[in-house]
């Protein structure tokens, strides 16, 4: 596509909004290393960090920007207040100065794992100007953009991974500065177009194109400077140069990198009788897609992975965040690929000691959205208990969004462990992974100072494989087959 807009006369820069090295077998595989090479390969422009541009360590993250032939630029990405990266970058074309400004999610801090942002003490050293107003975030792009123009740029386009979703989006950055002609978006996976009023009353046009190339987003300057957006879509599951038999420079560096997973990848290692889900069954948005609903509700994969956690570990409660369970598994044989796509992350099975009240928190902390996403909220095994969603969170969060304190009613209720009340005096043990119990991903500070009984066991992918084959006799079946899974969780609206 790009090929081709080129040579239409038109002049392309292409550009990628964050978490393109994670998500996919070959990036989990290579640390992310075979995707920065591809991209190089592409001819990749502009690139921004996303928050999970930091899962495999600050280390492994720096050594791949280093990597890239293009450059990767946020203006609110910082080590002890200074900015790690240009905030900004100008291309020129046709005579006119583009500025592209870099936004990374201040939630980063939580949604990728707390202790690649930290200091030997436990300190944060880096940060993503996370107060909890904005004003520092929305500070920090305006610098960005009057930059920018004081150094000629006609055209200001913001890079962000940003998102739709909870407090500091990005409608409030656009609603807290001026300058901006049009932003581009990435994070909460939505493809909605938006046309907004900056807060000089000027519009600004605000794209997203969705995830793992549903979409690819565009947006069009024409010679006397206006600007629109759009998408290209692709609404199935087979990819467009597969079904079309394409072959060119790119089509032979992604052969050649998948090459060598291939073997590995394609080996079966279990079986289901039934198609789990991270999805609803029945809702579909504007373009007949499914619904995702892992990340606030109970699903049939939910508590599958969840169980896989409790028989593996032999705790009385386990959990899994649903922004960990990545895809679907298909009805049939299932292969590693399958499962490495499910948890992608490389996370380990650890158990800790804790008391039923801190479990009582953790609930509440990761169903504080419902019912919208958030990727903090568990699926479980062991415990069940019902979300009123009448009731309007409580939580408490700091401005690097970590848990403080429940300041005010609940709407966890009626939890039971087995059979049994919770009881918050008691101690239970608590199967999770090492980017929840012991990294306190998504916020989870009321983790800090649990014991820990079990330390990095297994990979996260191979708990799933174990459970399968060792606990269910290789085959998944029945008992998962109902979609919206076994009643663990109610939801009383």
């Amino acid at each position: 596509m790009k090929s081709q807009l080129e040579a239409e006369g038109h002049t392309v820069i292409l550009v990628d909004n964050g978490d393109s090295i994670q998500g996919e077998p070959i990036g989990t595989v290579t640390r992310g290393e075979a995707i920065i090479e591809l991209m190089n390969e592409m001819g990749y422009d502009i690139a921004i960090p996303g928050n999970h541009e930091f899962d495999y360590g600050m280390e492994q993250f720096l050594s791949l920007i280093k990597k890239a032939d293009f450059p990767y630029i946020s203006c609110n990405f910082n080590y002890k207040g200074e900015l790690q990266m240009a905030p900004y970058v100008i291309k020129e074309s046709d005579g006119k100065k583009i500025a592209f400004v870099g936004v990374t999610t201040p939630k980063t801090l939580t949604s990728s794992t707390p202790r690649n942002f930290q200091d030997e003490n436990g300190e944060f050293v880096y940060g993503f100007m996370q107060d909890s107003t904005g004003e520092a975030l929305y500070e920090a792009v305006q610098t960005a953009v009057d930059g920018a123009r004081a150094e000629g740029a006609d055209y200001v386009v913001v890079m962000g991974h940003i998102g739709l979703a909870g407090n500091l989006t990005y409608a409030d950055i656009i609603a807290n500065t001026n300058g901006i002609d049009v932003f581009l978006d990435g994070h909460s996976h939505d493809s909605e177009q938006v046309s907004m009023k900056n807060k000089d009353g000027q519009t600004v046009l605000r794209t997203a194109c969705g995830m793992k190339l549903q979409n690819i987003g565009w947006c069009r300057i024409t010679p006397d400077g206006k600007f629109s957006t759009g998408l290209y879509q692709w609404n199935n599951e087979v990819s467009m140069p597969e079904l079309l038999g394409l072959e060119n420079d790119m089509t032979k560096a992604v052969a050649k990198a998948n090459a060598g997973l291939d073997e590995k990848l394609n080996e079966v290692v279990a079986f289901s009788d039934v198609e789990l889900t991270i999805n609803d069954p029945v809702e579909k948005d504007a373009m007949g897609r499914p619904i995702r609903m892992i990340r606030r509700a109970e699903t049939n994969l939910g508590d599958f992975c969840a169980d896989a956690y409790l028989k593996q570990s032999g705790a009385d409660i386990a959990f899994v965040n649903g922004g960990g369970i990545r895809v679907s598994i298909r009805k049939g044989d299932i292969t590693f690929r399958d499962i490495i796509s499910v948890h992608p992350f490389g996370n380990k099975l650890c158990v800790v000691e804790v008391t039923g009240q801190t479990i009582l928190d953790m609930l509440e902390w990761g169903c504080r959205g419902v019912p919208n996403e958030a990727g903090g909220f568990q699926q479980v095994a062991g415990i069940s208990f019902e979300i009123h969603t009448n009731i309007d969170s409580s939580c408490v969060a700091d401005d690097n969004g970590m848990f403080v304190r429940i300041d005010g009613a609940r709407r966890i209720q009626n939890v039971k462990v087995g059979d049994e009340p919770l009881d918050p005096q008691k101690t239970y043990t608590l199967a999770s992974h090492d980017y929840l119990l012991k990294d306190h991903g998504g916020g989870f500070s009321m983790l800090e100072g649990a014991v820990l009984l079990q330390d990095c066991v297994k990979l996260d992918n191979q708990v799933l494989i174990d459970y399968v084959n060792e606990d269910l006799g290789g085959k998944i079946g029945e008992d998962y087959a109902d979609p919206y899974g076994q009643g663990r969780i109610t939801i009383i609206e």
